[in-house]
C-alpha cells in the first residue's frame, strides 16, 4: 500500500514535471505577439475619424446565414435541388477560413508540442470497431414525433426549445438526459411542437439509431454492412500499438486527427451547427492511469486558451463541468460552451477517456491479450494507457469565431459597416491588393507584381473591378487585416497605402517593408 502510494505521487510529480518541462504551464498564450517597432515606413497618415463599435450588437440567426451566403462562406447544399437537411457547402471564403483554422490547430496541437504526433485514418472502418467500442445499438438518442405536423425532434433539444413560463423553469433545472424523458413521458400535453398546428399531441418516445450504414464492396450481405464513422477517435485507439513503434515516442502521448465524421441527426438546425456530415479536430492524450485527472485539467485550460487567444471574447466562452449524464466511457467531463444567438452550446468537449477505449478493443485470444499494455522503459512498470480527449467540431468552433468577429459600426459622415474584426492567422485573405486605377498600364503592373510576391507566402486577393471604396468594404465584410493600394505615387518612391481593417486608419509603407516579411507586418499592427 505503502509502495502505491508513493508511486501515485511520484506519476503525479512526473506529469506536472513534464509540463513545466515543455513550457506548457502557465504561459502566456498572447507572448508571441509582439509589438511592431522594427519596420521602417513612411508617415503619410490620412487621418480619419475612429468607427465606434456597439459591443452589444449581436445578429439574428437569420440574418448571419444571410450575411454567410452573400459573403462566400457557406451556402445550403445541395441548393440546385431545394437543399438538403443538414448540410452546407463552404464557399470560396469559407473553404479557406475553415483550412487556416484547421492549420493553426494542427500546428498548436502536433507539429509544436515534443509530445505529439498526428495520424489519419478512414472513414470506413472494420464493424468490429463500432461493436466493440460500444456505438452498434447504443449510439442512438431519444426521439419523438409530433403527431400534428409528423416532425421528429430529439428530446432534449425539444424541451431546450420552450418558452412557456409555467414549464421552462422545471425544465432547465433538469440536468440528465433520464430526467428530460421521464418528464416528457408524464407532461407531453404541456409541450408544444415549434409547427403550433394543433394542440399538442406526441408519439411515444423510443430510440434513434445515428450510424450511417452502407455496404462494403460489390456484395450486399449481412458481413458486408459497414458504417460511416460517427467519431474519428476509434481510428486513433486501433492504432495505438501502430503508433507507438514507429513514432519511437514515450508516454504521455498524444494522437492528433482532423477528419469527417457523420451522425444521423434526429434534426438537424441552427445552420453549421449541427449537421449530418461534419468535421472533428481530436487529440487523443495517452497516459500513466494516476496523470490522467492532472491533463484532463491542463488540456481543459489549454483549449479555453486557446480559444481565446484566437479571439474569441472572454464574456462569450465559458466552460460547463458535467457531473452527471456523462458519455459512458467518461470519468470527468468539460464542455467549453459559446454563447450562439440560440444560447450558450458546445464547441469543445474534453473528456477522461480512462482506459475504456483500449480495454474494450483488446482482442479475446490469448495471444493477443495484452495488446494494448504499455511497458515504461525507465522503470518496466506495465499499465494500459488511461487517455484524455479534448475532442473539437471544426465546423462549430468555425461558426463561434465568425459570429464573434462580426461587428457593425457606425462610421462618421457614412454609412454603417459591416467587418469582420476576425484574427489576421485566421482571415481567409491577410492582405487585398488594388491598384487604384487601369491606367496607366504601370499601375496594374505594379499591383500584380506586389500581389504574386505577396501570394506567394500568404493567401492574398487581387481586385480591380470596383472603386477603392466599394473595395474596402468587401474586405472589411470577409476579414483582411490590410488592403494595399497602388497608386501614382508608387511610381515615383515606391511606397504603397496600407489600410487597416479595424481602425480604417492609413499609412504609406515602402513596399520592400510589406513583401519581404508579411508574417512580421501580421503579427505586429503598426496601427497599434
Amino acid at each position: 500500500m505503502m509502495q502505491q502510494s508513493k508511486r501515485l505521487v511520484k506519476n503525479k510529480q512526473l506529469a506536472n514535471h513534464h509540463l513545466f518541462a515543455n513550457g506548457l504551464i502557465n504561459s502566456s498564450t498572447n507572448s508571441t505577439i509582439r509589438k511592431f517597432n522594427n519596420c521602417k515606413f513612411n508617415h503619410s497618415e490620412k487621418k480619419k475619424e475612429t468607427p465606434s463599435t456597439s459591443d452589444d450588437y449581436h445578429p439574428s440567426l437569420n440574418d448571419f446565414v444571410a450575411f454567410c451566403k452573400r459573403r462566400g462562406f457557406a451556402y445550403q447544399g445541395s441548393s440546385l435541388y431545394g437543399g438538403l437537411s443538414g448540410s452546407f457547402d463552404y464557399g470560396t471564403i469559407g473553404a479557406q477560413l475553415k483550412k487556416n483554422l484547421k492549420d493553426l490547430w494542427w500546428k498548436d496541437f502536433v507539429e509544436l508540442r515534443r509530445d505529439c504526433v498526428g495520424i489519419d485514418t478512414p472513414i470506413i472502418l472494420h464493424s468490429k470497431v463500432w461493436e466493440k467500442s460500444g456505438h452498434i445499438g447504443n449510439f442512438t438518442d431519444p426521439m419523438v414525433t409530433c403527431l400534428s405536423c409528423h416532425s421528429r425532434f430529439e428530446v432534449e433539444n425539444l424541451l431546450k426549445r420552450q418558452q412557456n413560463p409555467e414549464t421552462k423553469p422545471t425544465i432547465d433545472k433538469m440536468e440528465t438526459a433520464k430526467e428530460k424523458i421521464e418528464w416528457m413521458n408524464q407532461n407531453s400535453s404541456q409541450v408544444t411542437c415549434p409547427c403550433e398546428k394543433k394542440a399538442n399531441s406526441w408519439d411515444k418516445i423510443r430510440n434513434f439509431d445515428m450510424l450511417f450504414k452502407t455496404m462494403y464492396g460489390p456484395i450486399e450481405k449481412e458481413e458486408n454492412t459497414a458504417y460511416l464513422r460517427p467519431e474519428t477517435a476509434q481510428g486513433i485507439f486501433i492504432n495505438f500499438n501502430n503508433v507507438i513503434t514507429t513514432s519511437r515516442k514515450r508516454l504521455p502521448l498524444g494522437v492528433g486527427q482532423i477528419g469527417k465524421a457523420f451522425r444521423n441527426e434526429i434534426s438537424p438546425r441552427d445552420f453549421i451547427f449541427r449537421q449530418r456530415e461534419f468535421e472533428q479536430m481530436e487529440l487523443e492524450y495517452f497516459c500513466h492511469p494516476t496523470q490522467s485527472s492532472d491533463y484532463f485539467k491542463y488540456w481543459v485550460n489549454f483549449c479555453h486558451e486557446w480559444l481565446l487567444k484566437y479571439g474569441l471574447k472572454k464574456d462569450n466562452v465559458r466552460i460547463y463541468t458535467k457531473t452527471q449524464d456523462l458519455a459512458h466511457y467518461s470519468k470527468e467531463t468539460s464542455d467549453i460552451e459559446y454563447l450562439f444567438p440560440f444560447g450558450w452550446s458546445e464547441i469543445w468537449g474534453i473528456a477522461n477517456r480512462t482506459d475504456y477505449d483500449l480495454q474494450a478493443h483488446v482482442q479475446p485470444s490469448k495471444k493477443d491479450k495484452h495488446t494494448f499494455e504499455y511497458v515504461d522503459p525507465q522503470t518496466n512498470e506495465k499499465y494500459v494507457p488511461h487517455v484524455v480527449e479534448p475532442s473539437a467540431g471544426a465546423d462549430r468552433v468555425l461558426f463561434a469565431f465568425l459570429y464573434d468577429a462580426y461587428n457593425v459600426e457606425e462610421v462618421p459622415g457614412e454609412e454603417k459597416r459591416v467587418v469582420l474584426k476576425i484574427h489576421p492567422d485566421l482571415a481567409p485573405y491577410k492582405f487585398a491588393v488594388f491598384p487604384l486605377q487601369k491606367k496607366p498600364v504601370e499601375l496594374m503592373s505594379k499591383a500584380e507584381e506586389i500581389y504574386s510576391q505577396l501570394a506567394s507566402v500568404v493567401s492574398t486577393d487581387y481586385d480591380v473591378s470596383s472603386s477603392i471604396g466599394v473595395l474596402y468594404r468587401r474586405h472589411d465584410e470577409i476579414g483582411t487585416p490590410y488592403c494595399i493600394t497602388i497608386d501614382h505615387q508608387t511610381l515615383k518612391d515606391n511606397t504603397v497605402t496600407v489600410r487597416d481593417r479595424d481602425t480604417m486608419k492609413q499609412i504609406r509603407m515602402n513596399i520592400n517593408d510589406i513583401v519581404t516579411n508579411p508574417l512580421h507586418l501580421l503579427k505586429n499592427n503598426p496601427f497599434n
